[in-house]
């Protein structure tokens, strides 16, 4: 059975003591204050395995995954994962890369930039040389939305608007930014907030348009079409080619007729891919472990289940995988 499976996987390891060492830095990222860092000295105790998770916001996906993620994890080994909100990839990069995060969802464009030292100022010249993958996921569907009464029907139509491009240094960030260029949008006014913020601010017609960056449907979506009458922008076209010329990382997307209220023809785009990633310092035997816990179990997923597979895992990954990941994945 899957669960007598990686559970053994920890079983043979829960005696190591970088593990144990592990589990109680993590357990200080994750600044829930109740419990005692430092105290898990036993060799078998293997209750305070604490592993930090780090997501992206509340009204996108992955926040959502990962705590059922956390959920399959601490069924089937004696981990325990803190899944904390946050700004998403770049600021998971960082995370990952100061030890405040052990595993986290980036994106795998932002995951190449971060490994390379390239492509966004964040990592311009400074390669993240400790950060290594761990499994690829599903596609990150780039959504531009707008209200109907907004008469914004191709990206042409945002030059002078007031877009919200997505967190301050997320990935939704980059990418908006990257689209916008690529499509001579450079007469905008940018705002910045998460998913559900923008939605907010949609409604509240603070903003023209936002870019939401995410497994289709994104909640925060579902929820304004459900009260509004909503756009789904096409990047379809010429500007689609001209996007996907500029950054090889995009790929073509469709979003579904049907996928939010109101709007019934499927919807060209492009796309990113979702990844779990990690550090090179997360031992090797908690990587397989983790690794093997959450696809040992996929049936106990409901969010994304016809994208996350074990065939289709090293789709699209775009750094060097951990050994952990890897000593899965070739068994």
């Amino acid at each position: 059975m899957p669960t007598d499976k990686t559970r053994r996987r920890f079983l043979q390891v829960a005696g190591v003591s970088s593990v144990a060492a592990l589990a109680g830095c993590a357990g200080g990222g994750g600044g829930d204050g109740s419990e005692d860092d430092g105290g898990d000295g036993g060799d078998d105790g293997g209750t305070s395995n604490r592993l930090s998770w780090h997501a992206g916001g509340t009204g996108g996906t992955y926040f959502p995954l990962s705590n059922e993620i956390k959920t399959i994890v601490e069924a089937n080994t004696d981990f325990s994962l803190n899944v904390q909100s946050t700004g998403a990839s770049v600021e998971n990069v960082g995370s990952l890369a100061d030890g405040s995060a052990d595993f986290a969802l980036i994106q795998n464009d932002i995951a190449s930039f971060a490994k390379n030292g390239t492509g966004i100022d964040a990592f311009e010249g400074s390669p993240i040389e400790s950060l290594q993958g761990v499994a690829t996921l599903y596609p990150e569907t780039i959504t531009l939305v707008t209200l109907a009464g907004n008469d914004i029907s191709s990206i042409s139509d945002l030059s002078g608007a007031t877009i919200n491009t997505g967190d301050l240094g997320s990935g939704t960030q980059v990418n908006a930014n990257q689209i916008l260029e690529s499509a001579g949008i450079s007469d905008f006014n940018e705002q910045n907030a998460g998913f559900s913020q923008a939605s907010e601010q949609l409604a509240n017609g603070d903003i023209d348009a936002a870019f939401v960056v995410g497994g289709w449907p994104v909640g925060a979506i579902e929820d304004l079409a459900n009260t509004n009458d909503i756009e789904i922008v096409p990047i379809s076209g010429e500007t689609r080619e001209t996007i996907k010329s500029d950054a090889s990382w995009f790929a073509n997307d469709t979003i579904p007729g049907g996928t939010y209220s109101g709007v019934s023809e499927a919807v060209e785009t492009v796309a990113v891919q979702a990844m779990i990633a990690t550090n090179e310092g997360v031992p090797a035997e908690t990587v397989e472990t983790v690794t093997a816990a959450i696809f040992d179990n996929l049936d106990d997923l409901s969010i994304k289940t016809d994208f996350i597979t074990v065939d289709s895992a090293q789709d699209g990954m775009s750094i060097e995988l951990h050994e952990g990941a890897a000593a899965y994945f070739d068994a």
